[in-house]
């Protein structure tokens, strides 16, 4: 067996999502052939990708079908998280993919949403940061156990000022105005005071490198929300809704906000949150108490991806009380529906950073 016996079989091998082979990707590394024995690395585009047993059968599969059926095949994964940044990277230079999680109104679990979307992301290799943009009603300090708890300051070349240290918990970095003021103090600022706050969360903040900030947004159609897409290249926004018809109507808001021209920030999927309601003494019953699969038709009305429908479970409200949100929790099959959708929205952003324009920061012409 050569090297390009071996290169020529896996240029026979797909990847899914983008519809290209992984050869001609530049996806193959540190091929080695000892007699029998075969073992190249795949370089795949998310540490989480869901997809890596299917590439891994393919690629066994090509070798021995193509090669040698005697061949015995070793194929290693690595990550090199794809990103779509040309801009300056004046600001959250070493971030690789910046995403925002939105809803178009309060109380659909935009939280528990963004929490354990950056814990999936982060079990599945992935170096995450979680940043809390709502500014009047916080919940990363509750959600991670952390309350209570303030950041430290360090020095770093090149700031005169110093920067904020963000808490690490469960392996994620996290900020939230709820880590800096006490939680028993209403947070009473006008407009430009908030987007202040979300500004100084991006520039004085030591965020490192990350191959996701995932940015839990206050709910609603804002200022906030403005601020954020004219102070960093957002890569895309993940929506949140719930399945009854008045969450749906302004979901339908949020996914128009990114979609006019002024902002055209790309929708990574849809999420339908409190799917349906299952009692953990009856594990394989669904209950569709806010109503049936309206994610998924909206998903399917506006053509974004639906990402997933987590179930509304008791388990997830209470790990996010006692903060221990269900990513980090033994509850395996609500794990795995949360598992699911951050293996769908990792696959949809290499996707967007394959397929669409670069990301940049919008500037937004008023008047």
């Amino acid at each position: 067996m050569t090297q390009e016996q071996i290169l020529k079989a896996l240029s026979n091998v797909q990847e899914p999502d983008l519809g290209k082979d992984i050869v001609t990707l530049n996806m193959v590394k540190d091929t080695e052939i000892n007699d029998n024995n075969v073992s190249f690395t795949v370089v795949l585009t998310t540490p989480a990708c869901p997809l890596k047993d299917l590439i891994r059968n393919a690629c066994v599969n090509a070798v021995q079908i193509l090669v040698n059926k005697e061949a015995k095949v070793t194929v290693n994964f690595t990550s090199n998280t794809s990103s779509n940044r040309q801009d300056t990277q004046a600001v959250l230079p070493k971030v690789k993919n910046i995403i925002a999680v939105v809803s178009g109104k309060g109380g659909v679990g935009k939280s528990t949403v963004s929490a354990n979307l950056a814990l999936a992301l982060a079990q599945g290799g992935a170096q995450v940061g979680l940043m809390d943009a709502d500014i009047y009603g916080p919940s990363v300090p509750i959600m991670f156990g952390v309350r209570g708890e303030r950041p430290m300051m360090m020095q770093i070349e090149g700031n005169d000022k110093g920067v904020i240290v963000p808490l690490e918990k469960y392996g994620i970095k996290l900020m939230s105005i709820g880590l800096l003021v006490d939680e028993k103090n209403a947070v009473v600022w006008r407009g430009p005071m908030a987007s202040s706050a979300i500004r100084q969360f991006v520039t004085d903040v030591y965020w490192d490198e990350l191959d996701y900030l995932i940015i839990d947004m206050p709910p609603g159609t804002g200022d906030i929300h403005l601020t954020l897409m004219q102070t960093v290249p957002v890569t895309g926004v993940v929506v949140v809704t719930t399945p009854q018809d008045v969450a749906l109507a302004d979901a339908k808001k949020g996914i128009a906000m990114f979609g006019q021209a002024q902002i055209k920030v790309p929708i990574i999927g849809l999420v339908e949150n409190m799917s349906y309601f299952t009692p953990a003494e009856l594990p394989n019953n669904k209950y569709y108490i806010f109503g049936k699969e309206g994610g998924k038709k909206l998903a399917e009305e506006y053509d974004i991806p639906l990402l997933g429908q987590i179930p509304l479970v008791q388990s997830i409200r209470e790990g996010g009380d006692n903060g221990e949100p269900i990513m980090a929790s033994n509850d395996e099959i609500t794990k795995k529906a949360f598992e699911e959708f951050a293996g769908a929205a990792a696959r949809s952003i290499a996707m967007r950073n394959a397929n669409l324009e670069v990301t940049k920061v919008i500037e937004i012409v008023e008047g």
